[in-house]
């Protein structure tokens, strides 16, 4: 069961380095070809290259611990990214900041609750203005999946 108590703890700020290398390196390993990720001198980031903040942050930047959601039960239910201008160049420096947001719960369409938990990820740039906001949704189901686990008429168990 998700701690609702987590709503507004904040992670410590952190340092992201908008590097031209790792630019083409996600490009390359997303698949694409769009020659500006490539060849340019300052490209421009993919819209989900700042999913590498994970690799940044330490410990105590990352607030998502205190939520609690049971790892046995929980998925990644949606990663979405707002940018507030052009999204950041190679050469960028940015300041980056979780936050737990809301936390709630719906009925599925099987009937059982769900649990879902909000982290949004600010990033500014070093004038301090807001560059992008990411936002996480994780989920929590009210059973574990069914393993299954199939009999011998191929019925699931």
């Amino acid at each position: 069961m998700a701690n609702p108590d987590a709503q507004g703890v904040t992670g410590a700020p952190f340092r992201l380095d908008v590097e031209r290398g790792k630019i083409r390196e996600f490009a390359l390993a997303t698949g694409a070809a769009d020659a500006a990720y490539l060849r340019e001198e300052d490209p421009v980031v993919q819209p989900t290259f700042l999913t590498t903040t994970f690799f940044w942050q330490g410990e105590d930047a990352n607030p998502w611990p205190a939520v609690e959601l049971d790892q046995q039960r929980g998925l990644h239910a949606e990663q979405q990214y707002t940018f507030f201008g052009e999204p950041p160049r190679a050469g960028t420096r940015l300041t980056c900041q979780s936050r737990i947001g809301e936390i709630y719960t719906k009925v599925g369409r099987r009937g059982g609750e769900m649990t879902f938990a909000v982290m949004y990820t600010d990033f500014r740039d070093e004038t301090g203005r807001l560059v992008a906001r990411a936002k996480l949704t994780g989920v929590e189901t009210a059973h574990p999946p069914d393993t299954g686990a199939a009999t011998q008429d191929g019925a699931s168990a």
